[in-house]
């Protein structure tokens, strides 16, 4: 049996779908049943139930963005860092497997070869880089689970959020059968606020970057393949493969939606910060070779964008 934490959620309501879809017995626990913040709570109730993995889709966002992590930075920090610490502990005291859901937004940036040297480049809107990627796309790499994120309290500046969503990793990675499962930007078919695609339509301007992205149910499909494979526990990038620029994102939704309106971008990053944003925002790629080398495969994000819009459920 599964014990899926945060199942009302986002993410965790993609991980009850795949496991409602598989068959797979699993029970969710909500705060308001199971106090799992409280460590005494949480080792009573692994105590009882005995669940075979632990699934921390639990977390704080922030709403509507990550802006909003900035001024309530205590919620942040201990539904981000702190409860993941506490549901570790837990599960090492009974040997319990854990998997808990992270993020890409720990990194800005990706690595370009340039002068036969692999180099990391943080600013993706930099004409250095977008030169470097329009002429020699293949000269762009992602970051591998090895490398060191980069977008954290460590390596300043960063987004508040993205600095707990750090500490994490960092407090939980010592766990022996512990699962870190990177989600970025999360999109799928059904509109939604959290949704990456309803997002775009529904901003006066658009920001435009470039970003490696997360099919919401593609990503649970993924995480528990991993799990019955039975993967080596460790970090594993969850992301489709490829990245594709906001731009492109917005002309695939005029091509299939044909919204009755026109998008607009911002001039650059001076005018989106000073206008629109507060925390500083991660743009970045991730390496799934990885995730790959173990067998899971995820469509191409270009296919997976596709797809979601092809079969566009508007919000009721």
């Amino acid at each position: 049996m599964i014990l899926l934490l945060g199942g009302s959620g986002y993410i965790g309501q993609a991980f009850r779908r795949e496991l409602e879809k598989r068959g797979w017995p699993f029970v969710t626990a909500t705060r308001k049943h199971v106090n799992y913040a409280r460590f005494d709570v949480l080792l009573s109730h692994l105590q009882k139930t005995k669940p075979s993995l632990v699934i921390n889709a639990a977390g704080y966002t922030g709403s509507p963005n990550v802006d909003a992590c900035e001024a309530a930075r205590a919620d942040t920090l201990l539904a981000n860092a702190l409860l993941p610490q506490t549901i570790a502990q837990a599960c090492s005291l009974f040997g319990t497997p854990l998997a808990h859901v992270s993020t890409g937004c720990i990194f800005t940036g990706a690595k370009l070869f340039k002068d036969g040297i692999l180099k990391v480049e943080r600013d993706l809107s930099s004409p250095e880089f977008k030169s470097s990627y329009k002429r020699f796309p293949q000269s762009v790499r992602g970051f591998t689970e090895d490398d060191v994120p980069n977008f954290t309290f460590r390596q300043p500046l960063c987004s508040f959020y993205s600095g707990t969503k750090a500490l994490a990793e960092e407090l939980i990675s010592n766990c022996p059968t512990t699962y870190i499962w990177r989600l970025r930007i999360p999109f799928d078919e059904h509109d939604n606020a959290r949704n990456y695609l309803s997002k775009i339509q529904r901003y006066s301007k658009v920001y435009d970057n470039i970003n490696s992205l997360s099919h919401r149910g593609d990503f649970a499909r993924a995480c528990l393949d991993l799990w019955e494979r039975q993967a080596p526990f460790g970090t594993y990038n969850m992301t489709n493969p490829g990245f594709v620029t906001t731009r492109e994102v917005v002309q695939m939704i005029v091509q299939t939606l044909k919204p009755a309106r026109e998008f607009e971008f911002w001039a650059d990053d001076e005018e989106f910060y000073r206008v629109a944003a507060k925390a500083p925002r991660s743009n970045c790629i991730l390496d799934v070779s990885k995730l790959l080398a173990h067998g899971v495969r995820l469509r191409p994000v270009t296919e997976a964008l596709q797809d979601a819009l092809n079969n566009w459920s508007p919000e009721k």
